[in-house]
């Protein structure tokens, strides 16, 4: 059983793909005429040329719409298709979850004939978030045991042309990964909004509890609006979101 057997059964509805950070991860697969997604989930941010879909959970293959591209159940560290399957390879939100980084990026290097696109976030940036920072700080200890270092990956996809772009998130983003409410706070107080993010959905209810009271009453008290005063009138954020594009 993989761990999105477990965690990722509400991914279908906590999890749809927001059109403005579509639009960096769709710019950043250039031309590509073809598009492996690897470690794809419910099939978010495909663009209309992926031929093929990796990934290892059947719960989530399952929440996959009708006429998504074919799925393929496997890990990325071995991906049962040829060399230079595909124009572009992308990888989102999906290289801190791998059990063998060097393999899966490897992988990815083997099957993309031009391009490999990662979409990642930059733990440096990241714990520094206010929800993480002043109220998890157990979440955070907990990404600081899977996070990927850009540095890290730079070095792993090897001698290719790279760069790096930030990806900004909208204040009213509407896939809920872990940053995405950060000027609506209330919704961390929701189980079924935390149940689609993997580093509250593992850290665990009964470790979050005292830091979510805290929020609440900081919520309720007019407090956290005060503190963060400055989020409020703000339509982005860079939260420390990050695409890697490297051309081989």
């Amino acid at each position: 059983m993989t761990r999105y057997d477990t965690i990722g059964a509400t991914y279908g509805s906590t999890r749809r793909p927001d059109p403005r950070v579509a639009r960096h991860i769709h710019a950043a697969l250039g031309d590509a005429a073809t598009v492996i997604n690897v470690g794809a989930g419910t099939g978010s941010y495909e663009p209309p040329q992926t031929v093929l879909a990796v990934e290892p959970s059947s719960v989530m293959i399952a929440q996959r719409p009708a006429d998504a591209a074919p799925a393929l159940q496997a890990p990325a560290e071995s991906i049962p298709v040829a060399d230079d399957a595909a124009d572009a390879v992308m990888a989102l939100l999906t290289v801190h979850h791998w059990t063998d980084l060097e393999a899966g990026i490897e992988e990815l290097r083997r099957i993309a004939r031009r391009r490999v696109v990662i979409f990642t976030w930059d733990p440096d940036i990241s714990r520094g978030f206010w929800l993480l920072d002043e109220y998890l700080p157990e979440a955070a200890a907990f990404d600081d045991t899977r996070a990927v270092g850009i540095d890290r990956l730079v070095t792993l996809l090897g001698g290719a042309s790279i760069s790096i772009e930030p990806v900004p998130i909208p204040h009213d983003c509407v896939d809920g990964f872990g940053a995405a409410y950060w000027r609506r706070p209330e919704a961390y107080l929701d189980p079924v909004v935390r149940a689609g993010m993997s580093h509250l959905a593992q850290t665990g209810e009964d470790v979050l509890q005292p830091g979510l009271a805290r929020l609440s009453d900081d919520l309720s008290s007019g407090d956290w609006h005060r503190k963060h005063a400055d989020l409020l009138d703000r339509e982005n954020l860079d939260a420390g979101y990050r695409l890697l594009i490297a051309d081989l």
